[in-house]
């Protein structure tokens, strides 16, 4: 009888808005492959301005809005703006298209999968075709891989292809477009780390609209090229030379099938961001956020990364002598395919997260252990 009475635990209000949520959807939805990030970033930026002082762009993409832009103690919240691509190989006499990889994208997913071949003269549509099963019958089955899965844009020549405005070089991004999964899951491809930018250009949204002053200037920064090396992050450590870096990226849900939980973790959706331990996270910038999320009634979950977090927390903490960096990661489900999953609530709890730690962190704040 007791139970039956209980009071349930009042939910959380929600961070994300209507609005807000308006800009994630047309945010995801517009391509961003590694390397090619601009129109992205025009759009994360128009969003991104009204929360701060000044913007700027660095040579290669990188996307950055200042709080205290003179301010001589910096603190970064990134997150990286690139999505995982193809490009155009090879292109056969009878008008097909063979690929390689920019980034870390699956061959496994890519038959009968729709994409955008990205020209000059705008956008040409191809599928990822494949064998019918009915022409396959008695025969050993193949799996894809990048030595058989290629592109059919409906050409019957080389010829015609390159008439259209595709060349050797041109990228190619799937074309699936963002949906939410029974009002709890947000669903989309490249949701790895565009949903980064999206967490981070709302801390700035809520510092803007709850009238926090901060003692030191606020970066916000949207690198390019991560998932071919980190590299955008490299540069735009070298260019602000933070203090305090804190990235946030997305790690992996482990709880759907064909995961060793052994070997990856013990993560889920739905049960509060991931914050990391490994050498380039360091230990009392990470202190921090635990007491931030303890004291706040954030949820949060606990991840080892032995060597390397395998994000651009690494680029930050060793630049520029080394900056205190930590790591905040969103959980997410079928990374790198076109389907993949984060929970409403984890997104809500990351920006919260990182919004309540800014508001911790002093002016000149010192995150070394020991000074002597």
């Amino acid at each position: 009888m007791a139970e039956k009475n209980k009071k349930k635990e009042p939910k959380t209000a929600a961070v994300v808005t209507k609005d807000s949520l308006l800009f994630f959807e047309k945010y995801i939805n517009n391509a961003s492959p590694t390397g090619f990030e601009w129109d992205g970033q025009r759009v994360w930026l128009d969003y991104l301005k009204p929360y701060v002082d000044e913007t700027f762009v660095d040579n290669y993409g990188t996307a950055v809005g200042i709080i205290n832009p003179k301010a001589a103690y910096k603190v970064v919240i990134e997150a990286h703006a690139d999505e995982i691509s193809w490009f155009v190989n090879y292109i056969t006499k009878d008008g097909l298209i063979y690929v390689v990889r920019n980034g870390g994208s699956d061959h496994q997913i890519a038959p009968s999968k729709r994409v955008n071949i990205h020209t000059d003269r705008g956008i040409v549509k191809a599928v990822f075709g494949w064998p019918a099963i009915h022409t396959r019958a008695g025969e050993k089955e193949e799996n894809p891989s990048l030595k058989n899965i290629f592109l059919d844009c409906g050409c019957s020549s080389k010829e015609e292809v390159e008439a259209l405005g595709v060349h050797v070089g041109c990228v190619i991004t799937y074309e699936d477009t963002f949906s939410i999964l029974n009002d709890r899951y947000y669903v989309g491809r490249a949701l790895d780390n565009r949903a980064g930018g999206f967490m981070i250009a709302e801390v700035a949204r809520l510092l803007k609209e709850n009238k926090k002053k901060l003692p030191f200037g606020l970066y916000i920064v949207n690198s390019v090229q991560e998932e071919i090396g980190l590299r955008g992050a490299e540069m735009i450590a070298d260019r602000i030379k933070p203090n305090v870096a804190i990235v946030t990226d997305v790690t992996h849900d482990t709880q759907t099938p064909m995961i060793n939980k052994i070997t990856q973790g013990d993560l889920s959706s739905g049960k509060g961001p991931v914050l990391s331990y490994a050498p380039a996270v360091q230990v009392n910038l990470n202190k921090l956020l635990v007491q931030v999320a303890e004291q706040n009634n954030i949820p949060f979950q606990r991840q080892a990364c032995s060597r390397y977090t395998g994000t651009d927390t690494d680029a930050f903490a060793y630049s520029n002598g080394g900056v205190p960096s930590a790591l905040i990661s969103l959980p997410l489900r079928y990374m790198h395919t076109t389907v993949e999953m984060v929970h409403k609530e984890d997104v809500d709890n990351v920006i919260r997260l990182i919004y309540q730690t800014l508001l911790h962190i002093e002016d000149g704040q010192d995150f070394r252990t020991f000074t002597k």
